[in-house]
């Protein structure tokens, strides 16, 4: 992975009111070690864009991965997102998506200014702005209107960029990534510092064509027909073919490149609190899913001590594996986990350990360590990075086979949702190879679990697994806002700020005084106002 390598640009004006002001004045004071525009490789800047906006951490860990009920926690900081509940931190999370989305488009941004019109960079500048839209739909999708057209701007003096409402912004991201995707050239530069695809042009059309999938298929409930018309221009044009085609970045604790979610997860109250949900967990063994065993793992022994121990492997066998109930603690009260239906009980502490004490949560499935974890040697012996997946030919697959269902001409829908089954299962092991499932139990499963007459459902039930257990929580909740699956119940517990499931997140408190203008315009457009129950533009 490359190192961070950002220029600076100063400009330096100064009125010298002393008579002993050399002529030399701007010699001696400009840095010989600085690098300028015109001496710096834009290159530098793709893998910036594409690491920052993989690290999600906290920004998906609190909120989204539990909104959805694929993960669950009785840890109190995390009852922002399994109880609706305001928590630990929780105007600084609230804020997350937006600053670490517009941190990373400016990188891309830059690129593009560093590359209109050059000759020789030619398919980076396109890049740039598929990175653009991949960045800016995340934050639209997260709060509502956000600024686009104007975005990333603060050198041309554009300080408080204005709030594009999110049907414009939309529209300009379908016709930018159509334009972009066009210009790419393979018999022209290779972008170099590029952590999705090395620089193969051809790989980047194809994942450039699937997002654009991702980007129609959101418009389904306001505008089908411009759904439609660009759903089936990606289709045609070629989207991704194979799990190889995966958009991912790699990151690894041992380079100084950690990863966000790990770092958070192995926060010792976390890693002793945060389970896997039961609603998850229990819909997957309803079809016998051979990925429970994959992803999912109790502490090995009892107690206390053994269920904080990040360096232990635990027992992934299928019939051992319980998902935790989103909406319970650790208080003793009414809501207390050993109140929770089916509770498993307690480990009881062990005696060789001084001082341990019965773990509540001891027989409830966590996230799988060789799995999810860069931990110790114990761990991954071998190689300790870990996978951040973005956008997968899974995900894809289910998109087209929804789209075909719909009449739309993208092939068969059955062909399609039985490609993105297998390619779902042969994803995991890109994660890690620990988690792969054997040929043989995909091919049988796939041939178990034809599409049926309840596609829709079917159909996005299996995106709630695939992005759970790709740890892809931004694109899970989303996609559940727009399709409505799986048919989720809201948790109810006391002093909520919401008593039905979010459909977007606040914005940022701290828009009071960076750009209340912009604040303002996009409170304007939610019908209900700046709440957690508003729904943004083609949320209806």
């Amino acid at each position: 992975m490359k190192k961070r390598l950002i220029y600076s640009g100063f400009c330096l004006a100064a009125t010298l009111f002393t008579t002993g002001c050399t002529k030399d004045f701007t010699k001696i004071n400009t840095d010989p070690n600085a690098t300028t525009a015109d001496q710096f490789n834009p290159n530098f800047l793709l893998a910036q864009a594409q690491l920052n906006y993989s690290q999600t951490g906290y920004s998906q860990l609190l909120f989204q991965s539990m909104w959805t009920q694929s993960l669950a926690s009785t840890f109190s900081y995390y009852g922002n997102g399994d109880k609706y509940q305001q928590s630990g931190s929780f105007n600084d999370y609230i804020g997350r998506v937006y600053s670490e989305g517009y941190g990373a488009e400016t990188y891309a941004q830059e690129m593009k200014n560093l590359t209109d019109g050059k000759t020789g960079y030619e398919n980076l500048n396109k890049i740039a702005t598929i990175m653009k839209v991949l960045i800016i739909q995340r934050v639209t999708d997260t709060y509502g209107d956000v600024p686009y057209s104007e975005a990333g701007m603060a050198k041309q003096g554009i300080f408080f960029p204005k709030f594009d409402k999110q049907q414009a912004i939309y529209t300009s991201m379908l016709s930018d990534l159509d334009a972009a995707l066009t210009g790419l050239d393979a018999s022209k530069d290779v972008p170099s510092s590029d952590l999705f695809y090395g620089g193969n042009i051809a790989q980047w059309k194809k994942f450039g064509y699937s997002l654009m999938v991702r980007l129609a298929m959101r418009l389904t409930k306001v505008d089908a027909a411009t759904a439609q018309k660009y759903v089936e221009k990606a289709y045609a044009a070629g989207t991704m073919t194979s799990v190889a085609d995966n958009a991912r970045v790699k990151t690894n604790n041992a380079n100084g490149y950690s990863n966000a979610i790990v770092n958070a997860l192995l926060t010792v109250d976390d890693f002793r609190e945060v389970r896997w949900s039961n609603t998850l967990i229990s819909f997957m063994k309803s079809t016998t899913d051979p990925r429970v065993s994959a992803i999912a793992e109790i502490a090995s022994g009892n107690g206390k001590a053994a269920n904080e121990t990040e360096t232990v492997a635990g027992d992934n066998t299928y019939a051992n594996q319980i998902g935790l109930p989103n909406g319970y603690d650790l208080n003793g009260g009414a809501t207390d986990v050993s109140k929770a239906p089916g509770y498993p009980g307690a480990t009881p502490a062990n005696p060789a350990v001084d001082k341990d004490a019965a773990a509540p949560l001891g027989k409830y499935s966590r996230p799988r360590l060789q799995v999810y974890y860069t931990a110790t040697a114990t761990i991954n012996p071998v190689d300790k990075s870990t996978i951040n997946m973005l956008l997968t030919y899974g995900e894809t697959e289910l998109l087209l086979a929804e789209a075909a269902t719909r009449g739309w001409n993208t092939g068969v829908a059955a062909t399609h949702y039985a490609r993105a089954l297998a390619a779902d299962m042969e994803s995991i092991s890109q994660i890690n190879a620990a988690a792969a499932v054997s040929t043989a139990d995909i091919v049988s499963y796939v041939a178990a679990h034809p599409l049926g007459a309840s596609a829709l459902q079917q159909i996005n039930n299996e995106y709630w697994v695939e992005t759970s257990t790709l740890f892809m929580f931004n694109e899970n909740w989303t996609n559940w806002r727009r399709s409505g699956f799986p048919a989720l119940t809201a948790v109810k517990y006391p002093s909520q700020f919401d008593t039905e499931i979010p459909r977007r997140v606040l914005y940022p408190i701290t828009l009071q005084s960076t750009n209340p203008s912009g604040l303002a315009s996009g409170v304007a457009s939610l019908s209900g106002g700046d709440k957690f129950s508003s729904r943004v533009w083609w949320d209806k």
